[in-house]
């Protein structure tokens, strides 16, 4: 299904949050770099990843992390796409299965930006930039990125920070938490409040920061090696970036801050060397991922991607060449040239039937030819086998919109929502249904969710009075938007008091 948004970049968020003082290179999401072993004497790691409780509980820091997402989801250009949510999803819970001290549920998005970056803040959210796919040259790689930006929520790093700085700086807790998540996501501001800070305090904060990074670096790599990925993945990755941007005017966000000290990158090679070595296979997910990002994510023209898709797959394995026919073919799919991309993805299809990546391309292509009633019987055969998926139940549903199968829709789309009631995908279409079924009620009630998924809260309590105004009165449907109103009302409460 295609939804990849038309607009890029980033801006800084600070719309909610009225930070006193900025914490200058606050821990934000150091990357992480999978390792992973079969058998390896286990290192021993202190344990110390809660001593903030004095600062923020638990709780706290998932109220705090929601409403953080909400603000990104209105100004940042968060990709909303199925296939490659599911593939970071599943990458993300493989690691997190892995961690140690996990005590909140993980949440992993990517932000479409080719810098390299990733960050993680309160209540187990983890974000990676696009740019970071262009870089990684493997899954392990990738999966390092995740496992230390894990290791920075299940250590509590944030909260410990937080807890440093109060100790020196009169301020509240929502001042500081709002420092901290500004800082995260954008690094630069964190950067220049520092000239603001005097030396002492600037040297304590960057000799904590360090600190943290270190401890991630551990963490993330005994992370890696227990889900099985390559053990010297993370120094690798570390060295390529420390040498590419080694004389670099304008560093990457990520080595902002995550600088990479050569002692850094000599401790993690010497921890990844207590592992046995091992190499595995290339990760196919991973690589159709990477193409999927170069055609449609990248910020490049058709003929830019063709050429990376060509010079990259000279120099891979012939396991993964099907990531680049697959990349080709969205290339072509979405310059119209459909008779070229149908031989593809009905090649690989062939080969592959039940690939998530290949069926929703494969079901956009045949809604762009007018042949919606083909992608409906492939898509309804992949859901016998995997009934309730994802991506294949948002594509269903969108091939029943464009098959003016309003009603089936509706219903599709009431499960979907009610099974991942933050996707914004599924909501749009939704409304899109009811709007199509003449029922204001529904659509407006969709709507409104997708307003408060993006913290504009009187605007979807005025949506839902107005659907409650509509509904029958007395009905079950009334009383449903009237209860959902009374919750959104609480949640904007609690939001506005986070201040």
């Amino acid at each position: 299904m295609d939804n990849y948004p038309s607009c890029y970049g980033v801006t800084v968020i600070n719309t909610f949050f009225r930070p006193r003082s900025l914490l200058a290179l606050t821990l934000s999401a150091a990357l992480t770099f999978p390792t992973n072993v079969m058998s390896a004497d286990p290192i021993e790691l202190p344990s110390i990843g809660t001593t903030a409780g004095g600062t923020l509980t638990i709780d706290q820091e998932s109220i705090y992390g929601e409403a953080y997402m909400r603000m990104l989801r209105n100004s940042y250009p968060i990709v909303n796409d199925p296939v490659l949510n599911e593939y970071i999803d599943s990458l993300g819970h493989r690691l997190v299965a892995n961690a140690n001290d996990v005590k909140t549920p993980f949440t992993f998005f990517m932000i479409r930006d080719r810098n390299i970056n990733a960050f993680a803040f309160f209540g187990g959210y983890v974000a990676l930039h696009s740019g970071l796919f262009l870089h990684a040259k493997s899954e392990s790689e990738l999966a390092s990125v995740v496992a230390h930006e894990i290791a920075h929520v299940t250590q509590r790093h944030l909260a410990r920070s937080m807890e440093e700085q109060a100790r020196r700086t009169p301020a509240t807790i929502a001042a500081l938490a709002g420092s901290l998540l500004l800082a995260i996501a954008a690094p630069e501001a964190g950067i220049a409040a520092i000239t603001a800070t005097t030396a002492g305090s600037m040297q304590s904060q960057i000799n904590y920061t360090r600190s943290n990074e270190r401890e991630a670096d551990r963490f993330g790599i005994a992370t890696l090696a227990k889900a099985g990925f390559e053990p010297d993945a993370m120094p690798r990755f570390f060295s390529r970036l420390a040498d590419e941007y080694r004389y670099a005017s304008k560093p990457p966000p990520m080595l902002l801050t995550h600088p990479l000290p050569e002692d850094r990158i000599t401790d993690t090679r010497e921890r990844a060397q207590q592992y046995p070595p091992m190499r595995i296979m290339p990760s196919l997910d991973y690589h159709l991922a990477r193409s999927r990002i170069v055609a449609r994510y990248a910020g490049i023209n058709s003929d830019a991607a063709m050429d990376w898709l060509e010079r990259t797959e000279r120099r891979t394995s012939p396991e993964i060449k099907p990531a680049f026919e697959y990349g080709r073919a969205l290339v072509y799919l979405d310059t119209r040239k459909l008779d070229q991309a149908e031989e593809i993805l009905t090649k690989l299809l062939r080969d592959d039937p039940n690939n998530n990546f290949y069926l929703d391309a494969i079901s956009d292509l045949y809604i762009e030819k007018g042949e919606p009633d083909v992608a409906l019987k492939k898509l309804e055969a992949a859901l016998k086998n995997k009934p309730r998926n994802s991506v294949l139940s948002i594509n269903h549903a969108n091939v029943l919109l464009k098959k003016e199968r309003y009603q089936d829709a509706s219903r599709a789309l009431q499960r979907y929502t009610h099974d991942n009631p933050e996707d914004v995908n599924g909501w749009h279409l939704l409304s899109e249904a009811s709007d199509a079924l003449g029922r204001n009620d529904e659509d407006l009630a969709a709507r409104a969710e997708i307003l408060a998924l993006k913290a504009n809260w009187n605007k979807a309590i005025q949506f839902y009075t107005q659907a409650s105004q509509i509904a029958e009165l007395g009905s079950l449907k009334q009383a449903r938007y009237d209860a959902r109103i009374d919750q959104l009302m609480e949640q904007r409460d609690r939001f506005l008091n986070l201040r």
